[in-house]
């Protein structure tokens, strides 16, 4: 059975492009273009991994990451994001990965591979902040 991924981002060309490559991998996607919709599908249906843009409208990102999570803070949550200065913030709310805006598809992928790979006390440990293991992705380096 096919992992399910939300994602959640204002971008219509962001979504298509990342629904593309998840199913060429062989994710379930499922799409929404703002922050109550996001909810709404969440709602819907069980997902295992979130991608979740902080600039959304109608509910922003961190109040759609707190709505989430407050219904299941188990699910693996992949943040991306045109904001800067979003790590500390991030990382102290148990979020697996934090891309920055644009970023590499591939190793957007390998993150979400590890992220469902990660085991449950790994997970638990970072949203209680015994682990921080937050991976922040930069398309510089420097």
């Amino acid at each position: 059975m096919s992992k399910r991924i939300l994602i959640v981002d204002d971008d219509a060309q962001i979504r298509a492009s990342l629904r593309k490559a998840l199913r060429a991998e062989g994710y379930e996607v499922i799409l929404a273009a703002d922050g109550q919709e996001g909810i709404e599908r969440f709602h819907e249906s069980p997902v295992d991994l979130l991608l979740l843009d902080l600039n959304l409208p109608v509910t922003s990102g961190w109040d759609t990451f707190e709505r989430l999570t407050s219904i299941n803070p188990f699910v693996p949550i992949v943040i991306i994001t045109g904001r800067r200065d979003q790590r500390d913030l991030a990382s102290a709310a148990g979020v697996g990965a934090l891309f920055e805006k644009p970023f590499d598809v591939p190793l957007l992928l390998e993150s979400i591979k590890e992220l469902l790979a990660e085991p449950p006390e790994t997970h638990l440990k970072r949203l209680t902040g015994l682990q921080t293991c937050l991976r922040r992705v930069r398309t510089t380096i420097g």
